[in-house]
């Protein structure tokens, strides 16, 4: 287990690192004045947060599930990059940072 941990480190704190970006995006979209519009930007941030610390803690654990994980977090995140990347705030652009660096490790790590 110890060689999978070490082999998923990068992975890991890819998926930690995008997960928190995506709760400070949905926090900070709720202080938004017109909070309707990023109504898909808070959905996916929380779908995309979920799946990442879901994702992080199966690796960690050395699970043979981490690798079907981490292919559906590659596909939250880069649907959230695009929602997040869509709109010009600095929360959402960090979080569109984020995000396309967790799928990009996310399907190395799976493939």
């Amino acid at each position: 287990m110890q060689s999978n941990y070490q082999q998923y480190q990068s992975c890991i704190d890819a998926c930690l690192r995008c997960a928190s970006a995506c709760q400070n995006c949905a926090s900070s979209c709720l202080q938004e004045e017109h909070l309707h519009m990023m109504a898909k930007c808070i959905q996916l941030d929380m779908e995309c947060a979920t799946l990442c610390y879901a994702a992080a803690q199966l690796m960690s654990l050395g699970s043979d599930r981490a690798k079907e994980l981490c292919r559906l977090c590659a596909d939250a995140c880069e649907a959230c990059a695009a929602e997040c990347g869509q709109h010009q705030h600095d929360h959402c652009q960090q979080c569109a940072q984020a995000c396309r660096a967790c799928a990009e490790e996310c399907r190395r790590m799976a493939a």
